[in-house]
This record gives C-alpha cells, sequence and structure tokens, in this order.
C-alpha cells in the first residue's frame, strides 16, 4: 500500500513544542511504516520521519516569517496532487482546502477533520462531502450536514510518557493560553484551593494574557513557564496532582488530557466536547460544570488511583490502535473506490459509482463461472457485449448473445457463466437498490470455495 500523508506546515513534524495536528501526522506515519507500509510525508523540508519527505517549504510558517502563509499552503498542497496518482490513498490533515484540490486525481483522498475553526468552513466539506472520506477525531465533533466514514481517536506513544506514582504539590496548566482553553478559570480553581499552579503553553492571545493571566504570576503561587518540549512535557505532566481543563469551547479531542492521564495524573475538565469520551468521570478525572465544582473536584483527587489514569490510555488510546484503526479503512477506502479488481473467474472494472447506481464492466474468462448467489439489498441489469453467456436465475437456464440483457431480481439466486473454451465473456452489469458493497453477496455454491 502506497499511501502520501499531507501534514500542515504552520510547524515541523513532529513539532518541537507545540502542534498538535503535526504531533498526530508524525505518530501515524512512523507507525505505519512500522507496520511495512510505503508513506510519502509531504511537510516541512525539516520535518523528522522515516518515510519518504517530500517538501516545499524548509520551515513551517509560525517559524519563518519570510514564509507567506497562503502561498506555502498553496505550494504544499498542489506539490501533492499533482503526484496524487501514484499512491492508493492520500490523507489529508490540512483541513478543507486540499479538498479543492480532489478532483485532480482518482485516488481517493481521506480527510481527518482535526476540528472546525468556524462555521464558514463547512460549505467546502459539504461539496466534496459524496466525493472525499472523512474522518471524524471524536463523536462530538462531527457536523450533521457531513457523511463520515468513521471516528478515530488520537492516539499517542506511550513510551514518550512515564507512569509517575507519586507527585509533587501542583496543579497544571497545559494548552495555549486563550480564552478557549480556561486559564483564566485553571488560575481561579488553583488559588480557590490553596495549591500552586504551573502553566505551560503558547501564548496565542496576548491581550488575553496581560490581562487575565500575567496580573496573576507569583513565584510560588501561579508561575507561567512557557512552551515546553517532550522530556519537560512529560515531567510536568507526570509530577502534577491534577491537569485542569476548564475549556471554554467543545473541544475536538484534547491531546494534553491522554498525555496527562498516561503519566497517571488525572484530569479535572469542563463537561464539553469530547471530554466524556476520554475521561471516565469518578475513575480518571472529574467532569464538572463550572469553576466552583472543579475546586470541589480537587478535593476529591486522593480518591482516584494514578494506575486506572494510565491503564485507560493503554487501552484506549496507544498509537498503535491509532494504526490499526486507519490500516482497517485504508483498505475499505481501497475496496470501495477500486476501479479493477481480479477475481479467480475473470475481472470487472467499475464504470460509474453513486448513491443511486453503481455499473461494471464484467469480463469472464473461458471456462469460468462465478459463484451462485443473491443479493439482499440491489437489483442487477446484464447486457452482454463479447461472447456468449450461460445464465441462471433462480431454476431457469438462459443463453444470451451479445445485444441481448437480463434483468436479476433482488432477492433471486442467480450465477453467469463462460461456456466457451477460448473465448471471454464480457457483459455490462447496472446495479440498482440501496446499497452497492461487495459484501452483499450471500454465496451457495462456489467454484472457489468460497460459499
Amino acid at each position: 500500500m502506497r499511501v502520501a500523508m499531507l501534514s500542515p506546515i504552520a510547524w515541523r513534524t513532529p513539532p518541537r513544542h507545540y502542534g498538535p495536528w503535526e504531533s498526530v501526522v508524525s505518530l501515524l506515519t512512523e507507525g505505519l511504516i512500522k507496520r511495512g507500509v510505503d508513506v510519502t510525508l509531504y511537510a516541512t523540508g525539516d520535518s523528522i520521519t522515516q518515510a519518504q519527505l517530500q517538501s516545499v517549504c524548509l520551515r513551517g510558517y509560525e517559524e519563518d516569517s519570510d514564509l507567506i502563509p497562503k502561498v506555502g499552503e498553496c505550494l504544499h498542497i498542489s506539490a501533492l496532487f499533482e503526484q496524487a496518482d501514484q499512491y492508493d490513498v492520500v490523507h489529508n490533515h490540512f483541513d478543507y482546502l486540499p479538498l479543492t484540490y480532489s478532483s485532480m486525481t482518482t485516488t481517493p483522498v481521506v480527510t481527518t477533520i482535526h476540528g472546525f475553526s468556524s462555521p464558514g468552513i463547512l460549505p467546502v466539506y459539504k461539496k466534496y462531502n459524496k466525493q472525499a472520506f472523512y474522518i471524524s477525531i471524536s463523536n462530538a465533533d462531527r457536523a450533521a450536514e457531513l457523511d463520515y466514514l468513521a471516528t478515530v481517536h488520537h492516539g499517542i506513544d506511550l513510551g514518550q510518557f512515564s507512569f509517575q506514582a507519586t507527585t509533587e504539590n501542583y496543579l497544571l496548566f497545559f494548552g495555549r493560553i486563550h480564552n478557549d482553553k480556561g486559564a483564566r478559570e485553571a488560575i481561579e480553581i488553583a488559588k480557590a484551593s490553596g495549591i500552586k499552579l504551573l502553566m505551560a503553553g503558547i501564548i496565542q492571545d496576548q491581550d488575553y494574557f496581560k490581562l487575565y493571566v500575567e496580573p496573576h504570576l507569583l513565584p510560588g503561587q501561579v508561575e507561567f513557564i512557557g512552551s515546553v518540549g517532550p522530556e519537560q512535557r512529560n515531567n510536568l505532566l507526570g509530577d502534577a496532582k491534577a491537569l485542569l481543563h476548564p475549556i471554554d469551547f467543545d473541544e475536538p479531542f484534547g491531546l494534553s488530557v491522554i498525555e496527562a492521564m498516561a503519566c497517571g495524573t488525572p484530569v479535572i475538565a469542563f463537561n464539553r466536547g469530547s471530554m466524556p469520551e476520554l475521561i471516565l468521570d469518578g475513575c480518571n478525572g472529574f467532569l464538572v460544570d463550572n469553576v466552583e465544582q472543579a475546586i470541589a473536584a480537587v478535593g476529591h483527587l486522593s480518591e482516584l488511583n494514578r494506575a486506572d489514569c494510565r491503564q485507560h490510555v493503554e487501552r484506549f488510546f496507544s498509537v498503535e490502535r491509532m494504526v490499526d484503526d486507519y490500516l482497517k479503512f485504508y483498505h475499505q477506502v481501497i475496496d470501495k473506490t477500486a476501479r479493477e479488481s481480479h477475481r479467480p473467474w475473470g475481472y470487472y472494472t467499475v464504470q460509474a459509482d453513486s448513491d443511486r447506481y453503481k455499473s461494471k464492466e464484467i469480463v469472464i474468462f473461458p471456462g469460468k463461472r462465478v459463484s451462485l448467489q443473491r443479493h439482499q439489498h440491489r437489483a442487477e441489469h446484464w447486457l452482454i457485449i463479447e461472447g456468449i453467456a450461460e445464465v441462471t436465475i433462480d431454476d431457469q437456464v438462459l443463453r444470451l448473445e451479445p445485444g441481448q440483457s437480463i434483468d436479476i431480481p433482488r432477492g433471486a439466486k442467480h450465477r453467469i457463466a463462460n461456456p466457451a473454451t477460448s473465448d471471454q465473456l464480457r457483459f455490462i452489469e447496472l446495479q440498482t437498490g440501496d446499497y452497492y458493497g461487495e459484501d452483499d453477496i450471500e454465496r451457495f455454491a462456489d467454484d472457489y470455495g468460497r460459499a
């Protein structure tokens, strides 16, 4: 399998400190490489990977002020789609813009939607809804107007996070300094609890930082240490009594939540967005509705078993599980969009595939026949275009020549055979119904042991 992995170019893949989308792309890419998948990573030129690396921009635009973001993005995305036909799957982690390039290729495009920055971007997703394959990162972060292939929760590399059975006496805020992440509320919770608060993350809103964070900074009480790299992150998360996550928006996922739990650190989070999918209330953290409830939850932290936090992540949020999920859905997408598929009796080419019908051109080798089968979800119409066909429908056996056709009703047992010893049989199959998957085949007899 050949996969083209499209990473954002705001930051390096993997990021040096901040860059959640790039982090997920890196973990998935390296996990696929370990499984023997041929992956080409489209990312910044300074990215670190075992995959083949293709890049247009040496550095991410958040780290290189000379790079015009939209120019870099257009060149980066087009570089992939101009080569997309050489891959079996394109996996887009770059939000909605690459969808507008997807008609340049017949290669299926899987898009992981990492969140909706605004309802204003939905028209793009809606336009390509029947053409692309969407993956949500939580059940909570789905748009009702879109169709989804699946939900795949993020996974993390547990080897990067050390379990800590004992802690130091501080609470931790780990995230963007922005109203969405609740930095202001975290300070309120820590102060009311009488426990020191450490704050780590990039300052995304300078005005917010100056108004709600900076006035409260005091050594030993509230300390801001900025953005941190992987090693310091591991220590900060592991030594904390709890991670405070008082979000003020419906967060699509929350990597810091499972990273904290991987270290054994419980999470006190506002019960919004994906949080109920990540946190088992009263087991590996507390789901609360406001600051007052969060303050009360701090007093119950001793009731939680830190080992339960780690085990929850090992079971549900490992990178291995994430890779397994994506591999499964890659295969599904490839099967669904395959233009040509070979079988022991011959092969077929998909000519059209829509919600209303599916059309195939089918070739049966001399002396071969398909299984005796029936379909519960579709009817078929066969038009013979080359060779002689021997058609069985229930108890009736018919002989058809080029130009002749026949209807196969839904639920009828049927089979087509090529009785010739040297000439192939070619016919058009038109399917109509409510489902056209290959798993809607009930076999009763088969020459190849598939019944």
